[in-house]
């Protein structure tokens, strides 16, 4: 099974979002893959998704209320096949 890891800043906004549309995707495809987000800090560890991400998804049938932000580690590196960065920021980062 393939792993996907979605990566922004602070993990509650942009990486939610495309942790969400990645799961409702692979759902309606009925493909199995594991995917993650997390953020490149830990200024939002543990804090559920923005609510304006909350809605953004919700409007399009998405639910990612229940997700949490964790910070990228080291063993991430190693456990995704693809590591998605979400700006070029992120990418230097990681």
């Amino acid at each position: 099974m393939k792993r996907i890891l979605f990566v922004c800043l602070g993990n509650i906004c942009r990486s939610p979002l495309a942790q969400g549309i990645a799961e409702c995707l692979l759902k309606d495809e009925a493909l199995t893959m594991q995917i993650d987000s997390a953020g490149t800090s830990n200024c939002h560890e543990g804090e559920s998704p923005c609510k304006h991400s909350i809605k953004v998804a919700k409007n399009h049938g998405i639910d990612i209320s229940m997700q949490r932000s964790r910070p990228v580690s080291k063993n991430d590196i190693d456990y995704f096949d693809y590591i998605v960065a979400l700006d070029s920021k992120n990418k230097a980062d990681l």
